[in-house]
């Protein structure tokens, strides 16, 4: 029976795994926290190789969102561990998040194997709150590094409007209109639109905005 892949709103498959920092379950080793899982096509691989350095960079700022990282890449960990080894030495960069040494299982379960790319995993990114809920998922192909101050947007994005109950827009917190403000869930009804209006910078009864 064909595993269905997990799609956002579900919650993270339960997964036992071996990684460079020993034998870990998730999601349960992450209770209580946000955490980033994000494949790799490869080892040793130049673009891998920069996204790691940049995971790494921003370690400490993913750490003050109550987040964790977490690599995977269909490799054994020894080649993880030669891998971090190399980073170490020759660009005096330290991994400190654990990487998933995958046999394919969890690749497969989580819909990860490129197509056509033999065992290689696609570039996927998925953000997990601490409810164990999956919020977003982003495929890159293999040609293309990520950009991970979105994904620490991404998480901050998530963080506020769960706490305030608003939504994100578009490039905040440099929006094109609303700048660094956050928009209010429109109105249901026609009292709380008039009152909206009165509470709140607005476009128009729909589009309101505030400072957070």
């Amino acid at each position: 029976m064909e595993e269905k892949m997990p799609l956002i709103g579900d919650k993270f498959p339960k997964l036992e795994v071996q990684t460079t920092k020993g034998k870990m379950k998730i999601p349960d080793a992450f209770r209580g926290k946000w955490f980033v899982l994000f494949s790799h096509p490869a080892d040793f691989t130049p673009v891998c190789t920069t996204e790691f350095v940049a995971f790494q960079k921003r370690f400490d700022e993913f750490k003050k969102l109550n987040c964790e990282l977490i690599g995977l890449s269909v490799d054994q960990v020894f080649s993880h561990l030669k891998w971090e080894e190399w980073i170490r030495e020759k660009l005096k960069v330290e991994i400190k998040f654990p990487i998933i040494a995958d046999t394919g299982k969890v690749a497969s379960t989580l819909g990860l194997i490129h197509p056509g790319k033999g065992t290689n995993t696609v570039r996927a990114v998925f953000f997990v709150d601490p409810k164990e809920t999956i919020r977003a998922i982003l495929y890159y192909p293999q040609e293309l590094g990520r950009n991970m101050d979105e994904i620490l947007r991404m998480v901050k994005g998530f963080q506020i409007s769960d706490k305030e109950g608003v939504a994100i827009p578009a490039n905040w917190p440099n929006n094109e209109l609303i700048k660094d403000k956050v928009i209010i869930p429109p109105a249901s009804d026609e009292k709380t639109a008039k009152k909206r209006l009165k509470e709140y910078d607005c476009y128009d009864w729909w589009f309101c905005h505030k400072k957070l």
